[in-house]
C-alpha cells in the first residue's frame, strides 16, 4: 500500500495553495448574497497562502515539522468564516497526521475525522448545507474506505464524494438554490483537494508561493512624522518564533515575558503549544535572541533599526519626494498607560474609525467587509492594549470567527469578544458600557445593547439573481439588512425610503446615518430630509462614515 510522506505532503500542500489562488476570484463570485463584497475565496487564499509560508520557511522535512507549519500558519493567517473553518480543518489534520512519519490509508481516514472534530467545534450553530458538510462527507467516506489499500482509488473515492455532496449543497441551503450556486467555502475546499491529488497523480510543482495573491500581511505602522529619534528609547525592532521543543508552562511564559519587559518594550508574546511569537524593541536584540533559544529553534527572524527607518520614511517623505507618505496609517500609542478594561474594535472608513476612538476604543483594526481582518492582525492589537480585560468588537459576522480564535491564542489577557455583526452594534454596545460594573456584567449588557439596534446597509448588485423572492438585476441599489433584502430599485433614495420605512416604528428614537466614502455631506443632508416621512418622532443623526463598499450604513434605535 502506497504511503505519502513529509516531502510529498508538503509538494501536495504548495500544489493546493496554488490551485485555490488560482481560482480565488471565481469562488469569490459563488458568494450568495450579490453585493460587491464576495470574498469567500480571497479569505480562503490569504489563509492557506499564510500557512505555505510557513511550510516553505521550514528548515527540516519531517511530517511533524510540515503539519505543525500548515497549523500555526493559518492559524494566525486565518481570515473570514471560511478561512478560519479551513485553518481548523488543517489543525485538526495535522493534530492526527503529525504522529506518524507517513501517511497511509487509515492514518489519513483518522485525520480527515480530526479535522472535521475541529472544524465543527470552531462554530457555535453549523449549518448543514456549507463546507463543514462537505468536508463531513469526505470524512465519513474516508472511514468506510480504512481498510482499503489501493491509495489512488481512496483518494478519487474521497474527491467524487465531496464534489457530490458540494452539488448538493443547494438542496440543503434554500438561499444557494435561489440564487443558483454552490456552497463557496466547499468549492474552495475542493479546489484545494483537486490540487493535492494532481500531485499524487504526477503533476509536478514549483514550491514557491503563489505569484498573485499572495497579498503583503497588514502591518503594524506608527506616524513618525513628529517623532524625533533621539525619543526611541529602545532602537531594534526584534521579531521571531520560538518554535518549541519543550514544555512552555504558564509559569516559564511569565518568566519569559517578565524577561523581555526588562530589556525593552512594545512587547507582544503569544504562546501555543507548538510555538512563541515575540515582538520587542530592545536596544540589544542578542540578550533576546539568546533566551529565545533555551526554549526552540528560532525562525522568521527580523531585526530592524528604527533609528534609520524613521530618517529613511523622513526623506521619502519630504517634500520633493518621488515617494509618496501614506494617506493613513494606524494609530498607535508608544506607551499606553495600563487600565482594568479595553475595547478593540474593527472598523472600515476614516469617519467610523474616528467614532470608534471618540467613544473610548483603544486600537481600531481596519478592515471589514472585503478585507476581512485576520486572526494574527487580533493578536497584534492586543499585544498594544495595556489592559487586564479587554473587549473585542468584530462588527462584521464574518469576523467573529477570526476574534474568537485569538481569544483562545491569548494566555495574559482576558478576551471577551462581542459578537457584534455590523459597525451600528459596535457603537450601540460603546454607549452602553458601563465603566464602574464588572466585566461579566458588561459583557450580558453589551450583548442586550447589540441586539437592540436594527442596520440597514446599502450598496449595489453586480450580478442578476433572485434572494428571497425578489428580482434583482444588475447595479441596482439594495438595502440590506442582517441577511434579508429589504428593498431594491434604480432609485437610491427611493430604496432607502423603502428600508427605513419598514424598519422605523413607534418605539424608534433615533435613526443614525453614516454615509460612505462614494457620498458627501450634501448627498446625506438631502436623504435625512427626504426620510423626514418615514423616521416618524424618531431624532435624526447624519456622521460621516468614509466606508467602502456601501453607500450609506443607517441604524434604528
Amino acid at each position: 500500500m502506497a504511503t505519502i510522506d513529509a516531502i510529498l505532503l508538503k509538494k501536495m500542500f504548495i500544489s493546493g495553495t496554488h490551485a485555490l489562488n488560482d481560482n480565488k476570484a471565481w469562488i469569490n463570485e459563488l458568494n450568495v448574497f450579490p453585493v460587491p463584497d464576495g470574498d469567500t475565496g480571497t479569505n480562503m487564499t490569504m489563509t492557506i497562502v499564510s500557512a505555505a509560508k510557513e511550510v516553505l520557511s521550514q528548515q527540516d522535512d519531517t511530517m511533524q515539522s510540515i503539519v505543525k507549519a500548515i497549523s500555526s500558519g493559518s492559524l494566525r493567517g486565518a481570515r473570514g468564516n471560511s478561512g478560519v473553518i479551513l485553518s481548523q480543518l488543517f489543525r485538526g489534520f495535522a493534530k492526527a497526521a503529525g504522529k506518524h512519519e507517513e501517511l497511509g490509508i487509515p492514518e489519513i481516514a483518522e485525520a480527515f475525522q480530526k479535522a472535521v472534530d475541529y472544524a465543527y467545534k470552531a462554530v457555535m450553530k453549523p449549518k448543514e448545507g456549507t463546507i463543514l458538510t462537505v468536508a463531513k462527507s469526505m470524512a465519513d467516506k474516508a472511514a468506510e474506505l480504512a481498510d482499503t489499500d489501493d491509495m489512488q482509488a481512496f483518494m478519487l473515492a474521497i474527491l467524487d464524494c465531496g464534489n457530490d455532496t458540494l452539488k448538493r449543497t443547494p438542496e440543503m441551503l434554500p438561499v444557494l438554490k435561489e440564487a443558483g450556486v454552490v456552497d463557496s467555502g466547499g468549492q474552495g475546499l475542493m479546489v484545494v483537494l483537486q490540487g493535492v491529488y494532481d500531485v499524487y497523480l504526477g503533476k509536478e510543482v514549483e514550491l514557491v508561493l503563489p505569484e498573485a495573491g499572495a497579498k503583503q500581511e497588514q502591518q503594524v505602522s506608527v506616524d513618525v512624522a513628529n517623532i524625533e529619534t533621539a525619543d526611541i528609547k529602545f532602537g531594534y525592532c526584534t521579531e521571531y518564533i520560538i518554535n518549541l521543543e519543550k514544555p512552555f508552562p504558564a509559569e516559564e511564559e511569565k518568566a519569559y515575558k517578565a524577561f523581555l519587559e526588562s530589556i525593552g518594550d512594545s512587547i507582544v508574546c503569544v504562546a501555543d503549544e507548538d510555538y512563541v511569537k515575540t515582538h520587542v524593541h530592545t536596544n540589544d536584540p542578542g540578550f533576546a535572541l539568546q533566551r529565545a533559544l533555551s526554549y526552540g529553534s528560532l525562525s522568521r527572524i527580523k531585526i530592524d533599526n528604527m533609528r534609520e527607518e524613521h530618517n529613511e520614511r523622513l526623506f521619502k517623505n519630504a517634500p520633493g519626494s518621488d515617494v509618496k507618505a501614506p494617506a493613513k496609517v494606524p494609530e498607535v500609542p508608544k506607551e499606553m498607560p495600563h487600565k482594568d478594561v479595553g475595547f478593540i474594535s474593527v472598523a472600515a472608513g476614516e469617519g467610523l474609525a474616528q467614532i470608534f476612538r471618540d467613544l473610548g476604543v483603544d486600537y481600531v483594526i481596519e478592515g471589514g467587509q472585503t478585507m476581512n481582518p485576520s486572526t494574527d492582525d487580533f493578536l497584534q492589537a492586543v499585544g498594544f492594549v495595556n489592559a487586564d480585560t479587554i473587549f473585542v468588537l468584530p462588527n462584521n459576522s464574518n469576523i467573529v470567527l477570526a476574534a474568537n480564535q485569538a481569544r483562545h491564542l491569548v494566555k495574559d489577557k482576558k478576551l471577551i469578544v462581542i459578537p457584534t455583526a455590523t459597525v451600528c452594534e459596535g457603537i450601540s454596545c460603546l454607549v452602553s458600557y458601563m465603566p464602574d460594573a464588572a466585566p461579566e456584567e458588561n459583557e450580558a449588557t453589551l450583548n442586550e445593547a447589540r441586539t437592540s439596534v436594527r442596520t440597514i446597509e446599502v450598496t449595489y448588485a453586480v450580478r442578476d439573481t433572485v434572494i428571497d423572492g425578489v428580482e434583482i438585476h444588475k447595479n441596482d441599489y439594495m438595502a440590506l439588512s442582517g441577511k434579508g433584502i429589504l428593498a431594491e430599485g434604480k432609485n437610491l433614495n427611493d430604496v432607502i425610503h423603502e428600508a427605513v420605512g419598514k424598519c422605523v416604528t413607534e418605539e424608534s428614537s433615533v435613526v443614525s446615518i453614516y454615509y460612505g466614502k462614494d457620498m458627501n455631506d450634501e448627498d446625506a443632508a438631502a436623504l435625512s430630509e427626504y426620510l423626514s416621512d418615514v423616521t416618524m418622532d424618531a431624532e435624526v443623526e447624519v456622521n460621516y462614515g468614509g466606508q467602502p463598499v456601501y453607500y450609506y450604513i443607517i441604524s434604528v434605535e
